[in-house]
């Protein structure tokens, strides 16, 4: 059992940190765009995040993991279901990023490097986005333990990744039998590794959100 967890410690980690990648890309993308140039392009954006919004999370990503092809490879499986959840998770940031820009884009280095020329890409990432950047991290950080929790609570009822792949969902979807945990106890042992990395992140994310204060 102590090998299964170590194992799956790779697989629902990596899950975590690539889920927070590619909503981190989506974010900072349609957040900025949102945020700098206003008009139709922040009309669009706010509506697809409200839309999203809208949703029940967890029945959504139970309709697009059934979606899955059943005869798709573990890997590809895995892949899918980093995928569903990193285009999920980024309308809380994108949001973040917006309203920043709202507030940065009338400072004056901003219209001063629009005077010189500067193309708004330009202005987005080497003069706006550096501006909260830790914030920014925070944030993701902050998001990890919910990118791991969905692929447990996935896998757990049999929707996620499926054996061999091993993770924390699968070996819990194992613990499902009531007689089974009364005779076999330890089978329930990957909820600790679970709670105490979802702990951690917490952790590390109300750390990196206090030490990005500039007023503390």
């Amino acid at each position: 059992m102590f090998s299964r967890i170590v194992y799956g410690t790779r697989i629902s980690l990596t899950i975590g940190l690539i889920g927070i990648s590619i909503s981190f890309i989506v974010g900072l993308t349609l957040g900025g765009l949102a945020g700098y140039f206003g008009g139709w392009i922040d009309n669009v954006v706010q509506r697809s995040i409200e839309i999203i919004r809208s949703l029940p999370e967890l029945p959504l990503w139970l309709a697009l993991s059934a979606a899955l092809p059943a005869n798709w490879s573990p890997i590809l499986v895995f892949f899918g279901i980093t995928i569903i959840l990193g285009l999920l998770d980024w309308p809380g940031l994108a949001r973040a990023v917006r309203s920043k820009l709202l507030a940065l884009r009338e400072e004056d280095y901003v219209k001063a490097a629009e005077l010189m020329g500067a193309k708004p890409k330009r202005i987005i990432a080497r003069h706006l986005l550096p501006n909260f950047m830790s914030h920014l991290i925070a944030s993701a950080t902050l998001s990890i333990p919910s990118m791991i929790l969905g692929e447990t609570a996935l896998s757990f009822l049999g929707l996620g990744l499926r054996p061999p792949v091993t993770s924390w969902g699968v070996l819990l979807n194992e613990a499902q039998d009531l007689t089974a945990i009364q005779i076999y106890p330890w089978i329930m042992t990957p909820m600790i590794p679970v709670i105490i990395v979802i702990l951690a992140f917490n952790f590390l994310g109300d750390g990196l959100r206090d030490a990005a204060d500039p007023y503390r």
